[in-house]
């Protein structure tokens, strides 16, 4: 479909047909597994602080609602398309499914820069994509979340304005937002949490000690910096750590703390003391035993695939290997991979918890979230890997193919209306 003609969605449809293949799907039913239920594109013009008015253009993909209502997150980035966000959300309904949760995949975005913009630009931006979704979104319907460059305060003003028009509090209309506002405890570190946790599970398949394992981490935002503190508390060393403005590397291993105290002051980790300048393209191939591509898609490909020097590839970004770098690694029995829509989903399945704490108006305990993220994800790393050893099969063949046979399960179940 040409709406969604780009390099992102043509790749997680290469992953879905090799998939479908190993399936064995008829082809008459993968365009109903493969393509969105529903895409919707707006203008968003806002009133600016200088007196002029902008119009920017914002997205909403969800992919299918045949387990529940769809679920994604909500991204302001300047190179946001239908494309990207068709893909994204074709990988979370193969993430929410492989977790078991009710629902299918969604995503969101608005092509803008929100850290070249005031607050108030942001809010009104904010409240008027809301605004424009209302007949497509609910709790019941759609939820979002927060993504790349949104946060809780960018949930709150959705919520806000969803419960304005509704003439009531509905805090189960998105999840990420402030705990104050029916959020989650947990929430936010749950991704990186869960990158951590997961890691933690394949060093024991493989054997490799955590303590002392050297950690190099692409995109040290929410779900880097949580997921590299936390393997720096199970022992590892964080030997490198980039943003957009690019890295530092330290062989002796980063102060994570006045890493932390840099990025408050700067917003940035460029100027930052504590290690070597590093590119973002440098940082994919140094050697480590742990390499954490939690940025952007399609940062490894076949062009980098054969000198990535790593144990685990450990994948926090949604679809950061190509499927050209997929067979690369396929030939090689060094780099055990956790696959992105097992490896990063925790966020989604504390958001599913958030959800469903809204719906009750009863709420748990940290403790008690990251007792049932954890099983959650236990659960779902043993049926990969047992998948994976059975079929002699990747991770990521492995996860992909558990999460798009419960989806066409169920299409197959429910049947065909009218």
């Amino acid at each position: 479909m040409e709406i969604y003609n780009h390099p992102t969605f043509h790749m997680a449809c290469q992953q879905f047909d090799f998939v479908a293949d190993h399936l064995e799907i008829p082809e008459f039913e993968r365009p109903r597994l493969k393509y969105p239920k529903r895409a919707m594109a707006v203008s968003l013009p806002i009133n600016c602080e200088d007196g002029s008015t902008r119009v920017y253009s914002g997205y909403r993909v969800q992919h299918h609602l045949t387990l529940g209502p769809s679920k994604g997150g909500l991204r302001f980035h300047p190179d946001v398309t239908m494309g990207e966000v068709a893909a994204l959300a074709m990988w979370m309904s193969w993430k929410c499914a492989l977790a078991g949760l009710p629902y299918g995949g969604a995503k969101g975005g608005i092509a803008c820069d929100p850290h070249h913009m005031p607050l108030r630009e942001v809010e009104r931006l904010t409240r008027r994509f809301t605004q424009e979704m209302i007949p497509f979104i609910g709790p019941q319907v759609d939820i979002m979340a927060p993504d790349m460059g949104t946060n809780e305060q960018v949930m709150a003003w959705i919520m806000d304005s969803y419960s304005m028009h509704m003439g009531y509090s509905v805090p189960s209309i998105v999840t990420g937002k402030p705990i104050a506002l029916g959020g989650s405890l947990g929430r936010r570190e749950a991704t990186g949490r869960g990158v951590a946790h997961l890691v933690q599970r394949a060093a024991e398949t493989i054997g490799l000690n955590l303590h002392n394992a050297t950690v190099a981490v692409q995109g040290y935002g929410n779900v880097g910096a949580i997921a590299a503190q936390t393997l720096a508390g199970f022992g590892a060393r964080i030997i490198a750590v980039s943003d957009m403005s690019g890295g530092v590397v330290n062989l002796r291993g980063l102060d994570l703390e006045q890493l932390a105290r840099h990025l408050a002051e700067t917003r940035t980790i460029c100027g930052f003391s504590g290690g070597d300048t590093v590119s973002n393209e440098d940082l994919l191939l140094l050697p480590c035993d742990v390499l954490l591509p939690a940025a952007l898609e399609r940062q490894i490909t076949e062009k980098n695939a054969g000198e990535i020097r790593c144990r685990i590839l450990a994948e926090g970004a949604n679809g950061p290997t190509t499927p050209a770098a997929d067979l690369i690694l396929a030939q090689r029995d060094d780099v055990f991979i956790l696959p992105d829509i097992l490896c990063n989903a925790g966020g989604v399945v504390v958001s599913y918890f958030e959800w469903v704490q809204d719906l009750q108006s009863f709420f748990w305990s940290e403790a008690e979230v990251m007792q049932k993220l954890f099983q959650i994800l236990d659960q779902a790393y043993d049926r990969v890997w047992q998948n994976a050893r059975a079929e002699k099969i990747s991770m990521r063949t492995a996860a992909l193919c558990v999460g798009i046979q419960r989806v066409r399960e169920a299409k197959a179940i429910r049947g065909l209306f009218p």
